[in-house]
């Protein structure tokens, strides 16, 4: 600040105007003073004509043991201090520095230092990289130099963060790529970070809300935008940095940083990088908890658009879609509806075990079962070619289902017709579950619906299946204790081709006993065994058994008689 002279002391002589170094004198004096750090002189002794000397007198040299009293003697031996003439001028600077000046002790020159020392406000404007930095106090505490640093940064906020901005894009491709974050909401959210951050380091009074509110909405947005964590903990690390390196260049041009500037620094940073740490943990922690949260919002609809799909509610295309949309799957494919028990020595549903052999599938459970869509991989048949039923060879997709639910999850269940159209899973759901009613309760078996068709057909219809059974198996069923041979030797001999020596293989018997057992049937049915209608008539009613209500069926589950007899 100016110093206007005072009123004249008593005697007429004036008082001395005390000036202070300018920072046009740098280059000069005071760099000739800084040469030589213990010598002192009064603050005219650059004056022109001064050749040392002031109008009070010649300089006062270091060494000299007559010099006044006043805060710029020497210290006594063993106790060296910088003069104070040492420091840089540019904390002292005033516009009417580097006028001539008269000095005397009791002057403002000759203050004590206590009241220089005060670190000088920041100047108006602010710091840019690569150009002037507004000085900073060098007697400030660890605080108020915190404080002094966020004061001055602040002032230029806007260049700052477009500075941080700039870093972040250059070093990460997903906001470098405008989407799903543009630069203007990249923008946005790292000055609002930046702001709260200085604020936070510097003890500064929150312009709005606490401190970690800015990283907390970070981490939310950044979830429901999809962007990975790791590249916004990315973010954050360039932040902090590029936020060092301009909080280093200031700390560079702080007047006195050659006395303590490694401490200082050293103390600087590891606030600096302490704030940062603390702003990546509530990010992160908001980020998991808002990925929580859109993950059971996802899973909710999800769940709801596949019930939607099983309900037939799907022939809107909008829900079709939606559906296809929220399971991840195509709208057109090769699907199948499975309906399972939910048998306790079974697992809750067969996802896993299908997704090892390459099917996709989701399931939920209904009605006291899991129903679930299972995506087929491709046939490699060539295109035109007949369609192939589950156990069709030309299939090994259905098949490889087929052997999975039977041998792997143990769980009694029943697979729909193949449909193309995610939309169509409604109609396949009903076909699975009357696939699923042809089965016996707890059986572990798996069937598909084309390989069920004669036990779909009566399963509904008990008056027809009793008809049926009367009719073509009515004197067998009669015959009491030679009933369940007959019937039994019956069944293998018509799903053999009607051969009477692999019947008998499978039935360790010999051939002719299986052909006794045929002429016996035929015999009390009064229908030839040679006839085809016979045949039919035999296989419709052995089929019927289980829903005609008249007894307990002979029908093995599939696979009971195969070669070898196991």
């Amino acid at each position: 600040m100016t110093h206007s002279p005072a009123a004249p002391l008593p005697g007429g002589e004036p008082r001395a105007q005390a000036a202070r170094p300018d920072a046009a004198d740098q280059d000069g004096g005071d760099a000739r003073r800084r040469n030589r750090p213990y010598a002192l002189r009064p603050a005219g002794a650059d004056a022109p004509g001064g050749d040392g000397a002031g109008p009070n007198g010649p300089a006062v040299s270091g060494t000299d043991d007559r010099q006044a009293p006043g805060p710029n003697r020497p210290q006594a031996p063993g106790r060296e201090r910088p003069a104070a003439s040492a420091r840089p001028a540019s904390a002292y600077a005033s516009p009417s520095a580097g006028r001539p000046a008269s000095a005397r002790p009791g002057s403002a020159s000759a203050r004590p230092a206590a009241s220089a020392a005060r670190p000088a406000a920041p100047r108006s404007g602010s710091p840019r990289s690569g150009g002037a930095h507004t000085p900073l106090g060098s007697d400030a505490g660890s605080e108020t130099l915190r404080r002094a640093l966020a004061t001055t940064m602040l002032a230029d906020l806007d260049r700052l963060t477009d500075r941080a901005v700039d870093d972040i894009r250059a070093h990460s491709g997903t906001y470098a790529a405008d989407a799903p974050v543009t630069r203007d909401d990249l923008w946005e959210v790292c000055r609002d970070n930046l702001l709260r951050a200085l604020e936070d380091f510097g003890g500064l009074a929150p312009t709005g809300g606490d401190f970690e509110w800015a990283a907390r909405e970070t981490g939310r947005r950044r979830a429901e935008q999809g962007v990975p964590l790791d590249t916004v903990l990315q973010a954050y690390r360039r932040g902090g940095r590029v936020l060092w390196q301009v909080m280093a260049e200031h700390l560079r041009a702080r007047a006195g940083r050659e006395a303590d500037s490694r401490d200082v620094e050293l103390d600087m940073a590891s606030g600096v990088w302490e704030t940062i740490d603390r702003y990546s943990v509530a990010m992160a922690d908001e980020y998991r908890l808002a990925q929580l949260e859109l993950q059971s919002r996802q899973d909710t609809r999800r769940v709801a658009l596949f019930e939607a799909l099983l309900d037939g509610r799907a022939d809107d295309p909008a829900v079709a879609s939606a559906a296809a949309a929220a399971l991840g799957v195509p709208a057109y494919d090769r699907y199948v509806v499975v309906v399972a028990a939910q048998d306790p020595a079974a697992p809750p549903h067969p996802a896993p075990v299908l997704e090892a052999r390459g099917m996709w599938s989701f399931w939920r459970p209904r009605s006291g079962r899991y129903a679930g869509i299972v995506r087929l991989p491709r046939r490699d048949a060539p295109a035109g070619g007949p369609a192939a039923g589950p156990r069709g060879s030309a299939d090994p997709a259905a098949g490889a289902l087929l052997d999975a639910l039977r041998e792997l999850t143990g769980a009694t269940a029943g697979i729909s017709p193949e449909f193309e159209r995610l939309s169509h899973a409604g109609r396949a759901l009903r076909l699975a579950e009357q696939t699923l009613r042809t089965l016996p309760a707890g059986s572990g078996e798996a069937a598909a619906f084309d390989d069920r068709l004669a036990q779909v057909l009566l399963s509904g219809r008990s008056d027809i299946a009793e008809r049926i059974v009367t009719v073509h198996l009515g004197p067998v069923l009669a015959t009491g204790g030679e009933r369940a041979a007959l019937l039994t030797t019956l069944r293998v001999w018509l799903d053999h081709g009607c051969s009477a020596a692999r019947a008998a293989e499978l039935l360790y018997c010999h051939r002719n006993t299986v052909l006794n057992r045929i002429g016996r049937i035929a015999e009390l049915t009064g229908r030839s065994s040679e006839s085809g209608e016979a045949r039919l008539g035999w296989a419709l009613a052995l089929r019927a058994l289980p829903y005609a209500g008249l007894g307990d069926s002979p029908e093995p589950a599939a696979g009971e008689y195969e070669a070898g007899g196991t």
